[in-house]
């Protein structure tokens, strides 16, 4: 009986023991995500389940917060003392929450040297970068802008790839042939958002700011008023009128040579049933309809990157973001978390609820034969050598609104506002001149920042 009584209060303190240790080691990582989107939430929930699945002991707690409320919704956490470990979001609410001091940027340190930095896309990762180093956040997701242009066009004429200013304006010249209803190109002259990201890659690639790195507004400078008469010019050849991303009908009609857009429009260049909606005479009386091609996407090039006195990509990027936790476990976790996914399988089944308009961060991802089987079929009529060419214009990614690792939060009013586009639309459809249309803007841009 004594040694029955030994054995059950042995085991009785051999399963505490275990108990204990488990508590000791218990783990959450509370991860907000953006995706807010039934479908896209499933399928991040399977993600954590499968990670927990592999790590007794951690729990992952997936909340959805849409990107409008996140800032809001991440002030009230902090004032409360509760805010997640790890967060999904854009690069400006990273940048700005990198500011407050609240972000663990040693686990970001930890992760990109587990990974490899050299792995990550150079711009991307430059995007999310304190003006000390350190990292705010670690790209995961992003769409590019470039140019899309008829390859076969440009051969049989001998014109070299739009990726400088000067083989842009020489092939929009070229491939112009307006009695027949075609244009060599497409630039945003309406007054929307369409209009600013096409100016903007442009105005970077001239090496043109909004703000220097003290923060001061230098807009109104020979590098942006020489991008305006350049961007007047390529007007020219656009299809008439004031004119936005609708008119890639003109593409898809077989009436443009080349047009710029983001990776969004991959589908409709790749598959029937999504360019329907740019195969009829509804948006422009100029078109009569057309049947799809199925060779467009095989004649189709994009160039990411465009050249004048610097390099610039235009897009955007979410990046994970970990949260200084209370604990190390805590700590531990997210980081495990974070790496896992990254892990190839996890990555591309996250990249796959948006093929297109979520892009990887890492190199070699787009090559990758899982990620070239997304569940409608596009990447793989595009090949792993243009997956790798699109992906490629991270390494350039610039914008107005960070400067030598600064964020500044004005260009976002700015933009808010509309300045630039109504800028354009004053030079291209009203005949404005480009300099007095600058001086305008300016005077703008200092009424909205308080200037």
């Amino acid at each position: 009986m004594k040694t029955k009584t030994s054995l059950f209060v042995a085991g009785t303190v051999l399963a505490n023991g275990l108990l204990i240790s488990q508590l000791a080691h218990a783990a959450t990582v509370e991860f907000w995500t953006a995706q807010t989107q039934t479908d896209r939430l499933q399928n991040i929930e399977l993600l954590a389940s499968t990670f927990e699945a592999l790590n007794d002991g951690v729990t992952v707690k997936v909340v959805a917060v849409d990107e409008n409320e996140m800032a809001t919704q991440m002030a009230a956490a902090v004032a409360a003392g509760t805010t997640p470990q790890l967060i999904e979001v854009n690069s400006e609410i990273i940048m700005a929450l990198g500011e407050e001091g609240i972000v663990d940027t040693k686990t970001h340190q930890g992760v990109i040297q587990d990974i490899g930095k050299s792995r990550f896309h150079k711009g991307a990762l430059t995007t999310l970068t304190s003006p000390s180093g350190e990292y705010y956040g670690l790209p995961y997701h992003g769409f590019i802008q470039g140019i899309w242009y008829r390859k076969d066009w440009f051969d049989e004429k001998g014109l070299a790839a739009p990726n400088t200013w000067e083989n842009i304006e020489k092939a929009a010249k070229a491939l112009t042939d307006k009695a027949n209803n075609q244009y060599g190109i497409l630039v945003g002259t309406k007054q929307d958002s369409y209009t600013e990201q096409v100016f903007t890659q442009l105005a970077l690639s001239n090496n043109a700011s909004q703000f220097d790195a003290n923060g001061n507004l230098v807009f109104n400078s020979p590098a942006t008023l020489e991008t305006i008469e350049y961007y007047k010019e390529l007007a020219k050849y656009n299809p008439p009128g004031p004119q936005n991303w609708r008119a890639r009908d003109y593409y898809l009609q077989g009436k443009m040579g080349m047009f710029f857009y983001s990776t969004y429009i991959m589908d409709d260049l790749a598959l029937a049933e999504v360019a329907k909606g740019s195969l009829s005479s509804a948006n422009f009386k100029e078109l009569s309809g057309g049947t799809f091609d199925p060779e467009l996407v095989k004649n189709t090039e994009f160039a990411p990157i465009i050249t004048h006195k610097s390099a610039a990509s235009y897009g955007t990027l979410s990046g994970l973001v970990a949260l200084k936790a209370k604990s190390a476990e805590d700590t531990k976790a997210t980081k495990d978390f974070i790496e896992f996914m990254y892990d190839p399988a996890s990555y591309i089944t996250f990249l796959h609820m948006a093929p297109g308009g979520m892009n990887p961060m890492l190199k070699g991802i787009a090559e990758d034969p899982a990620y070239l089987e997304d569940p409608n079929g596009v990447f793989k009529l595009y090949g792993a050598d243009k997956m790798k060419q699109i992906v490629s214009g991270f390494d350039n990614l610039r914008s107005f609104s960070v400067v030598e690792g600064k964020t500044f939060p004005a260009s976002g009013a700015i933009f808010a506002k509309s300045v630039i586009p109504r800028m354009i639309y004053s030079v291209t459809i009203e005949g404005k001149d480009p300099q007095a249309a600058l001086n305008d803007a300016e005077a703008e841009m200092k009424s909205i920042i308080g200037q």
